[in-house]
């Protein structure tokens, strides 16, 4: 049986048509996955994503400990801040990405996907063995996201004055706590927005209160057509455990100085960095009628091929989108297998969007 959220009775009271995601019973949309994607696009939307794993890191070693877990370098944060991280088996496979914030005193705290959760517990708790650490689950805790340019606006006005000027103040990717609300400038939309993480028993409180403030409820569906958009992995689509950061575009996230950490994967990287990569990660726009799915073939002019790993109907470009692995030297255009019918797309650096804004040449349909 799948789990549900303390939300459940109130996304179905809302009409929301609901599916299995990762093992939970979450909203898909609440009658039209475009308007919700155009909502947060324009104004403001509100997810439930407390399908998301969040765990607590503590101790005397509890740095220490994520310098080894993760490939990007927590030693660069400070209190309030956030990192966005993959967190890899030894042979550079991502075995999943979370977002890390620095707590000051009170550690560290760690969102990660949902449908990995049993699996990032079970390798965390192996790694943290050899450190003095704790490595707690807060199922206590909910999370939802506001997302969109008015996103914090909407939620200022239901703050008391002085939580308020806080807010305003609170840079992206920047966290902070007051009371029983953790707040981060953090999404996974493209769009500036808000992370809260609360407990569970206020959960039906504060979702009534955004709605009453005028927030659109948004389902998973225009959630991923917003990361799509955004150019953000998925999980399971665009990365796993045999796929390296150098092959998923997320060069970036892996911080190589100082030389002397040793991190998870850190050889296999290194290795990898200095044979150079065999396929990348591209963003693809059809150039013809159709849209863009996962494992669809991609054939390079030179008739090497790749796979499309994730792949959409772009609300905002009117244009299907998708992202690939394909062999390092694919060019500027190249043909997708749509029930056996070859059609022409336009390779691009993604993000597509963002902040509502078209990033890419669009060339006439």
């Amino acid at each position: 049986m799948a789990e549900k959220t303390p939300l459940f009775t109130h996304h179905v009271a809302l009409g929301a048509k609901m599916v299995d995601f990762g093992g939970w019973d979450m909203p898909l949309h609440y009658g039209s996955q475009v308007h919700e994607h155009e909502q947060v696009r324009q104004n403001a939307g509100l997810f439930d994503v407390s399908h998301m794993a969040r765990l607590d890191v503590t101790g005397p070693q509890a740095q220490d400990f994520l310098r080894y877990l993760l490939a990007n370098d927590v030693a660069r944060l400070y209190p309030g801040k956030a990192l966005y991280s993959c967190m890899l088996n030894k042979a550079g496979g991502i075995v999943d990405d979370l977002i890390v914030y620095d707590r000051g005193e009170a550690g560290y705290r760690l969102v990660l996907n949902a449908a990995t959760r049993d699996k990032d517990w079970d390798w965390m708790l192996k790694q943290a063995r050899r450190f003095d650490t704790i490595v707690q689950e807060r199922a206590d805790l909910v999370m939802l996201a506001i997302q969109g340019p008015q996103a914090a606006t909407r939620f200022t006005e239901v703050l008391d004055a002085d939580k308020a000027t806080l807010l305003h103040d609170l840079q992206p990717y920047h966290a902070l706590e007051t009371n029983d609300l953790f707040l981060a400038r953090t999404g996974y939309t493209g769009e500036d927005g808000l992370e809260i993480i609360l407990p569970a028993d206020q959960a039906v409180t504060w979702w009534e209160r955004l709605l009453a403030a005028g927030i659109q409820p948004c389902g998973l569906g225009a959630r991923d057509t917003l990361r799509m958009e955004a150019g953000m992995n998925l999980y399971g689509n665009d990365m796993d455990e045999n796929i390296t950061p150098l092959m998923a575009g997320l060069d970036g996230t892996v911080a190589w100085e100082p030389a002397d950490r040793d991190f998870i994967g850190r050889a296999a990287l290194e290795k990898q960095r200095q044979e150079g990569v065999k396929q990348v990660r591209v963003g693809l726009v059809l150039e013809d009628r159709g849209v863009l799915r996962a494992r669809q073939r991609v054939i390079t002019p030179s008739g090497a091929t790749g796979i499309i790993t994730s792949g959409t109907f772009s609300p905002t470009l009117d244009r299907a989108i998708g992202l690939a692995r394909v062999p390092v030297d694919i060019g500027e255009y190249c043909q997708v297998v749509i029930r056996n019918t070859y059609c022409d797309a336009h390779v691009v650096n993604p993000p597509f969007v963002r902040h509502g804004r078209c990033l890419i040449e669009l060339s006439p349909v």
